[in-house]
C-alpha cells in the first residue's frame, strides 16, 4: 500500500495512522517483545491494539501529534512508531518510540527520535520534551542519552506498574 510521508530522514519515512492500518498496528503492538516494555501484562489483546490505534488517530485529529508509524524508505517495511503526545507539567510533549525487534540495534530509534525532537522544537515550537522508559530497557535509555536528554527523576507509569526513569530535553536557544 502506498504511504504518504510527511517527514523523512535518510532512512525513515513518517506517515499517519489510519483506521485501515489495523494489520500494521497488530504487527507492532501484537509482538510481546515490543509490549513487554510498555504494559504490565507484557502483551496487548486484539482489543487493546484496536484501542491504541484509535487513540493515536484521535490524538492526531485533536492535537496534530501521535506516535506516527515509521517505515524504512528502502523497503517500505514498518519499522514501528515514533512521535509525540501532549504532556502535562512544564514539558510540552512526551516523545516515545516502539520498534519492531528485527529493527533493533540499527540506529532507527535514534534517527527517528532525533527527527521528531527537531520537528517538535521547530514546527511546534515546544520548549521541552519529556521521555521515560521501562527501567529494564537500557536500549531506550541509551537512545535518550545520545539525544541529549537529562535525567530528572522517576515517574510512576500506570500501564507497567513501575517507576520509570524520566528525562527532559530542552530546546536549544539560538
Amino acid at each position: 500500500m502506498k504511504r504518504d510521508f510527511w517527514l523523512k530522514t535518510d532512512r525513515i519515512g513518517f506517515s499517519e495512522w489510519r483506521p485501515e492500518d489495523i494489520g500494521l498496528a497488530e504487527l507492532l503492538w501484537g509482538d510481546p517483545n515490543v509490549t513487554r516494555w510498555i504494559c504490565a501484562s507484557g502483551q496487548f489483546s486484539k482489543e487493546d491494539i484496536a484501542l491504541r490505534l484509535r487513540e493515536e488517530i484521535d490524538r492526531n485529529r485533536e492535537f496534530h501529534v501521535q506516535y506516527w508509524p515509521i517505515f524504512e524508505l528502502a523497503t517500505h517495511a514498518l519499522l514501528g512508531c515514533c512521535g509525540l503526545r501532549p504532556y502535562k507539567s512544564n514539558c510540552n510533549y512526551e516523545i516515545g518510540f516502539h520498534l519492531r525487534p528485527k529493527f533493533w540495534g540499527q540506529g532507527f530509534a535514534t534517527e527517528a527520535a532525533a527527527a521528531v525532537a527537531h520537528d517538535a522544537f521547530h514546527r511546534l515550537h515546544a520548549e521541552s520534551l519529556f521521555a521515560g522508559h521501562n527501567p529494564n530497557n537500557t536500549a531506550s535509555k541509551n537512545v535518550l542519552m545520545k539525544l541529549g536528554f537529562c535525567y530528572v527523576g522517576e515517574a510512576f507509569y500506570p500501564p507497567t506498574g513501575l517507576y520509570h526513569p524520566s528525562y527532559e530535553l530542552k530546546r536549544k536557544t539560538e
